[in-house]
Formats: C-alpha cells, sequence, structure tokens
C-alpha cells in the first residue's frame, strides 16, 4: 500500500460528502438565503458581527484544528493504519461534519444562541445549567493543555541551555501575529476592501512577519511564555470578534491551510510507501482498540470541541444561511484530510512496522519539513514555518476556547426568565471577571503539563460529542426536522466516552495507597472524571426523556 492511494481515496471520499451527504442535510432541514442571521439581526460590534463566508470559514477552521487531527491519527497508529483511516473516514464524514454542521445550524436558526441555551430552550434550565458547568469544566482543560504546548513550543531554550531557534522564532512571529491582526482587523472594517485586495494585504502582511520574526527571535523559557499566553488569552476573550479573533484566524488560516496543501502535495510527489501493517491487533501495548482508538481520534473525526465554536463564536458571524454548510460540514472534512495525511507521513516514517522516535509533532514536522526543502525552500525557513503551524494549532485553538469559556461562565450563572441576577451573579456576569476566573483556574491546571491533561481533556471532549448529538437530535425533533442520522453516532460516543473514563478512574483508584499517586495531578484528574461522567450521565437523561417523549409540546416546535 503506498500513501497515495490513500490520501487519493480520501480525498474523493470527503468531496462525495460534501456534495452528496451535506447537501442532503441542507435540503432535508431546509435554509433560507433570505433570512436574517443573527449576525445581522443582532449586530452589536462585539459577539455579533457578520463577516465573509471565507472570514468565518477561516475562524471555524483554525479554532478547531487544534493538535488533534495531528497528534490523534499518530498515536492511533500503533493499532495499524487501516483502523485509524477508517474512522477518520467514516467518523469525519457521518459523525465529526454532521455534528459541527447541525451545532452551528441550530444555533443560526435560535438567535445565535450557544449550546447550553439551546438545551435550555428545549430541554429546561436545569439542563441548561449542567450542560454549561460540563462546557465551563472542560474548557479549562483545553485552555491547560494547549496553554502547556504553546510554552514548550515557544521555549527559547532545551533542556541542555541550549537556544532554541525556531522555537524563538515561531514566538515573535506569533506576538506580531497579535498585534497585524487588530491593525488588519481596523483596515478590514474601516476601508471595507475587495475579497481580492483582503487576500494579497493578508499574503503580504504573513511574509513580513516571518520576515521580522526570523531576524529577531524571542529568547524566554516556558514560565515566561505560560504568562504571555495566558495574557493573550484574557485580550481574546473580551475584545471584539472584528478586531482580533477574525482578522488573527484569517491570517492564520494561510498557514494552516498551507499545512495542509503542503503535505496533500508532498505526497503525491514523494508518493511515500506505507511502513505500517493495516492491523496489529485488538490490544496493542495493554491499551484496547475499543474504546481508546475512538478516543485518541478526536479532533480528525468528531470533537465535542468544534460544537462550542460552531454555536458559541461561528454562528455569530455567519451572513447568510448559505454559508452553514461550507463553515459547519467543509471546514470538518478538511481537518479530517489533514488527520489522514498525518497518519499517511507517520505511517510512511515507520521503519519494519514501528513508528519513529519523538512525539506526534515531531514525526510530522520533520516529515512536513522534509517536504517543503524538497519544494527549495531552505532547511531554517522549512523549520521555522512547521514550527509556526504547530503554534497556530494550538494559538487559534486557545483563543476562541477563552471566550467559549468567558460566555459558558457567564451563561451558567446568569438569571432565568423573570428572574433578578443576585449580586454575586452579577459579579460573575461581568466579561471581565469571568474571564479572569476561568483563566486563573486554567493556569492552576496547566501547572500539571500537558501530558497529564490529555488523557482527560480526550475523554471529555468525546463525552461532550455525545451529549451534543442528544441535545441536537432533540432540537431537530422538537421542530419537526428528521433526526435519525444523529441516532447512532450519540449512543456510539457515549458508550465509547464512558467506557474510556470508567477505565481511566479504576486506573487511578488503583494508584491510590501506592507511590505512584500524586494529589494535585491523580486527584485532581480523579475529581474531574466523576465531575464529568456524573453531569454527563444528568444532562443524557435530562435530554433523553425529551427525545424519547411521544407527544411534543406546541410551544417547542418554533424555531
Amino acid at each position: 500500500m503506498n500513501g497515495l492511494m490513500l490520501v487519493g481515496f480520501a480525498m474523493v471520499a470527503f468531496v462525495a460528502a460534501y456534495f452528496l451527504y451535506g447537501r442532503w442535510l441542507v435540503k432535508t432541514w431546509g435554509i433560507d438565503p433570505a433570512a436574517k442571521t443573527p449576525a445581522v439581526a443582532l449586530e452589536d460590534g462585539g459577539d455579533f458581527a457578520p463577516a465573509s463566508r471565507f472570514t468565518v470559514f477561516a475562524h471555524q477552521f483554525s479554532s478547531i484544528t487544534g493538535a488533534g487531527p495531528v497528534t490523534g491519527p499518530i498515536i492511533a497508529a500503533m493499532f495499524g493504519w487501516a483502523p485509524a483511516m477508517l474512522w477518520l473516514l467514516v467518523g469525519g464524514i457521518f459523525f465529526g461534519a454532521v455534528q459541527d454542521f447541525t451545532a452551528l445550524y441550530a444555533s443560526v436558526k435560535n438567535q445565535g444562541k450557544s449550546m447550553g441555551m439551546l438545551i435550555e430552550q428545549y430541554v429546561g434550565r436545569t439542563g441548561r445549567r449542567l450542560f454549561l458547568l460540563f462546557c465551563w469544566l472542560f474548557t479549562l482543560l483545553v485552555l491547560a493543555a494547549f496553554a502547556d504546548i504553546l510554552a514548550n513550543t515557544f521555549n527559547g531554550f532545551t533542556k541542555s541551555g541550549a537556544l532554541n531557534v525556531p522555537g524563538a522564532q515561531a514566538a515573535t512571529i506569533s506576538m506580531l501575529y497579535i498585534v497585524v491582526a487588530m491593525g488588519f482587523g481596523v483596515f478590514i472594517r474601516k476601508v471595507q476592501p475587495s475579497g481580492l485586495v483582503k487576500f494579497l494585504v493578508a499574503v503580504v502582511l504573513v511574509v513580513a512577519m516571518f520576515a521580522v520574526g526570523m531576524q529577531f527571535p524571542l529568547y524566554l523559557d516556558a514560565t515566561g511564555w505560560r504568562y504571555v499566553t495566558f495574557g493573550y488569552c484574557f485580550i481574546a476573550s473580551v475584545l471584539p470578534m472584528w478586531l482580533l479573533m477574525e482578522p488573527r484566524d484569517y491570517l492564520s488560516s494561510f498557514l494552516l491551510l498551507g499545512m495542509v496543501f503542503g503535505g496533500v502535495v508532498g505526497v503525491l510527489v514523494a508518493n511515500p510507501v506505507i511502513n505500517m501493517p493495516a492491523f496489529v491487533g485488538f490490544t496493542v501495548k495493554g491499551q484496547s482498540l475499543f474504546p481508546i482508538l475512538f478516543i485518541t481520534i478526536a479532533c480528525g473525526a468528531v470533537s465535542g470541541f468544534h460544537s462550542l465554536v460552531s454555536s458559541g463564536t461561528s454562528s455569530k458571524a455567519i451572513a447568510n444561511e448559505k454559508d452553514m454548510l461550507p463553515v459547519g460540514y467543509g471546514a470538518m472534512l478538511v481537518e479530517s484530510l489533514l488527520g489522514v495525511v498525518a497518519l499517511v507521513i507517520a505511517c510512511a516514517a515507520a521503519s519494519n512496522g514501528t513508528l519513529p522516535q519523538g512525539t506526534p509533532f515531531q514525526i510530522f514536522a520533520g516529515a512536513i519539513a522534509g517536504f517543503f526543502q524538497m519544494f527549495g525552500l531552505p532547511a531554517a525557513v522549512s523549520a521555522c514555518v512547521i514550527t509556526m503551524c504547530v503554534s497556530a494549532l494550538a494559538m487559534t485553538t486557545i483563543d476562541s476556547v477563552a471566550r467559549i469559556g468567558r460566555m459558558s461562565l457567564q451563561e451558567l450563572v446568569a438569571p432565568g426568565e423573570g428572574e433578578e441576577a443576585g449580586s454575586l451573579a452579577k459579579l460573575l456576569m461581568d466579561k471581565y471577571v469571568s474571564t479572569i476566573l476561568t483563566l486563573v483556574l486554567a493556569y492552576a491546571l496547566c501547572l500539571a503539563g500537558y501530558m497529564n491533561i490529555w488523557p482527560l481533556f480526550g475523554a471529555g471532549n468525546q463525552l461532550l460529542s455525545a451529549m451534543v448529538l442528544i441535545s441536537l437530535a432533540l432540537f431537530l425533533k422538537s421542530t419537526g426536522r428528521k433526526g435519525w442520522m444523529l441516532y447512532v453516532p450519540m449512543t456510539f460516543m457515549f458508550l465509547v466516552t464512558m467506557s474510556a473514563l470508567v477505565i481511566s478512574v479504576v486506573g487511578i483508584v488503583g494508584k491510590i495507597g501506592t507511590g505512584d499517586f500524586t494529589l494535585m495531578v491523580d486527584g485532581l484528574q480523579l475529581v474531574l472524571a466523576i465531575a464529568l461522567m456524573t453531569l454527563a450521565v444528568l444532562v443524557a437523561r435530562h435530554c433523553g426523556s425529551g427525545l424519547l417523549k411521544k407527544e411534543e409540546d406546541p410551544a417547542m416546535a418554533a424555531e
């Protein structure tokens, strides 16, 4: 088997899925191109701001494409390339893309409400609060994990004390991205350039930032970059979308799409041979294919976090309902393609059925850098570009998560209709206070380290997906739309993730009383795992009871 066949087959499958299954969903549920979207009807210059189709696509794709599409498939390759490939195809087309599109669709059809507020409308206030509490706890895990990734990527010093030049260069470029993006946002809002002019200016800015960043690297240690990263998260959470996040995601999309394009073209030119068996076994290194495969590959197949982006930020920028398909369904398929490329690259770099030494990112980055050098890009420039792409994967995720975490906390404490907020609720509803509280708790988790947070993050992420799919199925039923296409994904993901969390809890409990158990790491993970499981069961019960009702409340049938 060669890599060209796998990537080519995946591209054909994803394109066919977009034009056949994606458009069938649009036709089945219905869109109204003449309708005023929430971004237009509720424009406030802050969270609600209409944007062009590609701008929203860039925001969605940049926000959802974190470390997962690269990390997950490479780790899952230990079971062989076939199981990982099948899950990327089936999960991406029928699970992930459907979830992302449906969450975006439901939000746009309901005044841009987030998933938590949608649950209140179709389930009730208790369901809303349980879901929002789960979401808020989950955002803490995401912020902690990705902030630690960034801090270690930007770290200007290696373990031996030598200078980490590519990391320092990427750090400078990333800081420039923040400042330049704000200027670019003002330029777009004031000048309102055409799509071509906007594209050309963006290309010039990206090239200029790379040129300056490579000449003036910033050397800080990991601790210093943690402070900077969380400072950036605060700014991204409170500033208007049009001023920072949307222009930054637009500029970052050139890096991320370029990385996908470079990987695809590299595979087409090099036509690498797959050096991993198609299937290794159901149990590898003490890990069972079920449920580990479906937890390990989240982004690229299905990720609950994506629904928070779809309903939390992207839905508030959709200018026309026709844009929902490319933004919700299309962005996920591009991410799935990245997962396939990462899988092929890792399996091609394997030797006698064994993956190369190093982290998944090191394996992937080394191969992509080799492709760029094959196209004539100098080695030093290639190293800087790939390091910047890796950091962009994490950075374009944490700014969205910081904003979503702030909004989840605000919605969690917000009073119901007819109620008056107390003094504590009013304090927590302040965007500055809610942002600070979210970031402080996330920073405390970040100190535990990325590797200690990631397993719980993966299980929590997939459990969130199960809850979202159940909630969206209820939305479709309540509004008289067909929702059977969500039943298998929601049931499968709930069983998979609950199984994985039970296994994790049993493993942590088994450490108690031994020298391997640490309160700050294992104890915190145990508490969070039990909390997530409990909240998930309660949310599933509330949503499931509504889904199983034979009689519908007429008041719930309105969009």
